[in-house]
């Protein structure tokens, strides 16, 4: 009866030629549960049904300088003389060939237990595959936290810039508020009445008409006005009136009609003089009003820019 080697127990399992002396010649033919190992381990090599070259001067089974040098012996030739896997001990300390019988009751086990080998090769496999899922949701899940974070940094970095520049615009409007009134006081205690400014104006004396040209004198000088009486048109046509200094900047009616008029918050509206017609610009505003012309009196529109 022919030995049933390691290498043929592995051919008769099914699996490849190549296959099988790979796995024989790489675990040094120790037996069958450690050539199905390195199979399942190896399975998916890139060259593993390439045929088995054995290395030079290394022959399993055999010395290397026992062999010629233009004939390589096979993995099955070498397999002689290895431990035999055909006998059982007997109980008197022998051997005794196997039956056919127990020859496939011996592949059966062995293919049960690389079933076996399998199935766990499969179950480690899932839990290293649900072990890998969970932690790239906790990256997933800690990389969503730092940018959640970084939003919110962000959201606070601009509702207090938000606030900073209201805080601003509130005192910049306090600020005007205070000069206001300030110069109104000035202009009450001026023409001692605490009157309305227009009434103050419109109180003043008229100038002495000029003398006829027959008269005999000096030419009149020409008055130097410190005050201009400023008519605002609004954008519903009602009209503003109010004194400011003659050497205010045209700014200070701006914002005069900012607070008083009625003016939709954040609209943005022009300043011209309808005759002759001149629209106002930002350039403008700084200038003073005596130097733009605008005293004693003027009129404005306010227009939509």
């Amino acid at each position: 009866m022919a030995e049933l080697t390691t290498l043929e127990s592995l051919l008769e399992m099914g699996f490849e030629r190549n296959r099988a002396e790979k796995a024989v010649a790489n675990t040094g033919n120790q037996g069958i549960e450690q050539a199905m190992d390195w199979l399942m381990e190896h399975e998916n090599d890139p060259d593993i049904d390439e045929p088995y070259v054995p290395p030079v001067g290394n022959v399993l089974g055999g010395e290397a300088d026992s062999q010629s040098s233009t004939e390589q012996p096979t993995l099955a030739d070498t397999a002689e003389g290895v431990e035999d896997q055909d006998y059982i001990e007997t109980e008197d300390g022998g051997k005794r060939p196997m039956t056919e019988e127990e020859k496939r009751d011996q592949v059966k086990r062995l293919e049960e237990l690389m079933r076996v080998k399998q199935a766990e090769r499969r179950e480690r496999e899932r839990a290293e595959e649900v072990e890998r899922e969970k932690q790239r949701r906790r990256q997933g899940q800690e990389l969503q936290q730092i940018r959640q974070k970084l939003q919110d940094d962000d959201m606070k970095k601009l509702a207090e810039q938000r606030r900073r520049e209201k805080m601003e615009d509130k005192l910049a409007r306090q600020r005007v508020k205070e000069k206001i009134a300030r110069d109104r006081e000035e202009r009450a205690q001026k023409f001692g009445g605490g009157g309305p400014p227009s009434t103050a104006a419109s109180s003043q004396p008229a100038p002495p008409s000029p003398s006829s040209p027959t008269s005999q004198g000096p030419p009149p000088t020409k008055k130097e006005y410190d005050e201009s009486r400023i008519q605002v048109r609004l954008l519903d046509g009602s009209t503003i009136t109010t004194v400011f200094k003659a050497q205010e900047p045209l700014a200070a009616v701006r914002v005069y009609v900012q607070m008083n008029g009625n003016t939709p918050e954040g609209q943005d509206f022009t300043l011209l003089s309808p005759y002759p017609r001149h629209v106002y610009t930002e350039l403008d505003m700084e200038k003073p009003l005596k130097e733009l012309g605008l005293v004693p009196s003027a009129v404005l529109v306010v227009t939509k820019k």
